[in-house]
């Protein structure tokens, strides 16, 4: 488990309940995530943790979706459907990105919060709404704070 940081307790994180038993891979997630939420600078510095998901093969679509997500859409950024879907190499399958964000087997890491409509709205979320608002909130006020 993974107790958030909070004002509280100075920006501390804690990992705790079998901490001494996990994986190198367990122990690289826990890190990234570690630093997303209590130290964002760090995340570009951090190896992104190994993924073995039959649906990040980059053959597929969806798995050429969700790598270029993770490469090219940088934290406190946002892409919509459409500019995704060119990215990824198709530019009329926008509706096929919304399809590989319902299917991202590790949001927060591969960052499909920040995957919005055209308009500018949000859109959908597998986490809800209001966690997608709070996710895009974090890294636009953590981007303005290191902007100093």
């Amino acid at each position: 488990t993974i107790l958030p940081c909070s004002r509280e307790s100075s920006g501390a994180c804690e990992v705790c309940e079998g901490a001494e038993e996990m994986t190198e891979p367990l122990k690289q997630c826990t890190a990234w995530l570690h630093a997303y939420f209590c130290e964002p600078a760090r995340t570009a510095s951090l190896p992104v943790p190994a993924f073995h998901h039959p649906l990040l093969r980059r053959d597929s679509f969806t798995g050429q979706v969700l790598w270029t997500l993770l490469r090219d859409v940088k934290f406190g950024e946002a892409v919509s459907y459409k500019q995704l879907a060119e990215l990824a190499g198709n530019s009329r399958a926008a509706r096929a990105v919304g399809g590989a964000m319902r299917s991202n087997p590790i949001p927060i890491i591969i960052p499909c919060h920040r995957v919005i409509r055209s308009s500018g709205q949000s859109g959908n979320y597998g986490g809800g709404n209001l966690m997608k608002e709070w996710l895009l909130s974090h890294e636009k006020l953590q981007k303005e704070k290191l902007a100093y």
